[in-house]
């Protein structure tokens, strides 16, 4: 099985890490252009062009049910997993973190989820462990969820891909039915892989809109929360493909480990250096720090691609910004706990369930403002939870 990228936002909650990859000042060697050239450890040629095509198939299902669509899916039998009362079913959950509003958000969806396949009497009880994005004691928490020895299903997302492949592979060696979601690991032994396109997808959305947008030998910055992560290392050797291709003239990367005033600071040394046409993020949390620093500096606003957080897509709406927010689709939070009960009661799944993953353009800004109108700003606007029993309150008394 391919292994596509993990989690952006989750990969930003690795806060051990955070302070070593930030810089007080620009570097230097970053910016005056690392090269474009994609590393080769995380640069697949095939898996680019998989999930750069996959962006133009139309996914399976119900459109109003994107978190229940897959892209080209391969179904497998789960009748061997079939249990006679599913609503008497335990459900284990061993979640890497909520320790950024992009988990946040998910985890709240999924306990709403939660909570309406118990009312329908689809599964029953629901443990949770969190790892606190700790690889050792997400290892640890595995193992006693299997050691325990009660659990019907048992639901991971990984905190890092190697490093927690083992125990989800101790994890199916325990025959149970093991469902991975967000991010991958190098094993295929789970009944189902459940994940939106990818990082090459998210980074090819965000810089063919920059591409698209500026006149040729604009300039652009990029701004990365931190190297060595999966889903964040192919967002960025996505962006570096397209813009090696393009007139753009990018100035280089700077890791900001998601800090707000760290991302202010950098971007306004830049702006003392020259102008910045463009920004490119690989996760937009931070997109509303950057614009700050361009309000100091009396300069007009970039073209940005930040994300679906509502904190950026107000600030996009009210300075009337040419940007895009790319997604990694917040609903996918729903899917894990909908394929457990879909295998207890021995249906189909996919067996790498491949969600929709699509940008929200200037076209679909308002709509998706509306339909978030109450939510606060750390949420994240494709959530899809509106029709789960706690709407709107789960989420706005966070």
């Amino acid at each position: 099985m391919r292994v596509p990228p993990a989690l952006l936002a989750g990969a930003a909650g690795l806060a051990l890490v955070l302070s070593a990859c930030t810089t007080d000042t620009p570097d230097d060697d970053a910016a005056e252009g690392a090269g474009l050239t994609p590393d080769e450890e995380w640069f697949d040629q095939e898996e680019f062009d998989t999930q750069l095509a996959q962006r133009d198939i139309t996914p399976e299902g119900d459109p109003e049910q994107p978190w229940l669509q897959a892209i080209e899916p391969e179904w497998t039998d789960t009748s061997e997993f079939a249990i006679d009362d599913p609503g008497d079913a335990t459900v284990c959950f061993s979640n890497a973190s909520v320790s950024n509003p992009w988990r946040v958000t998910g985890f709240i969806t999924m306990e709403q989820q939660v909570e309406a396949l118990q009312d329908e009497g689809r599964i029953g009880e629901f443990r949770v462990s969190d790892a606190a994005d700790d690889d050792n004691q997400q290892i640890s928490d595995i193992q006693a969820f299997v050691d325990a020895g009660d659990c019907d299903a048992i639901i991971i997302s990984p905190s890092t891909t190697a490093t927690l492949t083992p125990a989800v592979e101790t994890a199916c060696e325990s025959g149970v039915p093991v469902i991975v979601f967000d991010r991958g690991v190098n094993t295929d032994c789970m009944v189902t892989f459940i994940h939106p396109i990818g990082g090459y997808a998210y980074g090819a959305d965000a810089a063919e809109f920059l591409v698209d947008e500026l006149e040729p030998g604009s300039t652009v910055l990029a701004l990365r929360i931190l190297p060595g992560v999966d889903v964040l290392e192919h967002r960025w050797a996505a962006a570096q493909t397209i813009f090696d291709d393009s007139e753009l003239e990018v100035l280089g990367f700077e890791f900001t480990g998601g800090d707000g005033a760290q991302i202010k600071d950098l971007v306004s040394q830049h702006l003392q250096r020259g102008s910045v046409d463009g920004i490119w993020m690989d996760a937009g949390d931070g997109a509303v720090a950057g614009l700050e620093a361009f309000e100091d500096a009396g300069q007009p606003y970039p073209v940005i691609a930040g994300e679906d957080e509502l904190s950026f897509m107000r600030k996009w709406d009210e300075e009337d910004i040419t940007a895009i927010a790319p997604v990694y689709s917040n609903f996918q939070w729903r899917t894990p706990v909908l394929a457990a009960s879909m295998i207890l009661a021995g249906e189909e799944v996919p067996s790498e369930w491949v969600l929709p993953q699509e940008p929200i353009r200037e076209e679909e800004l308002q709509d998706y403002l509306e339909r978030n109108a109450d939510m606060p700003s750390l949420h994240y606007a494709k959530f899809g939870g509106e029709d789960l029993p706690g709407f709107p309150e789960a989420w706005t008394d966070r």
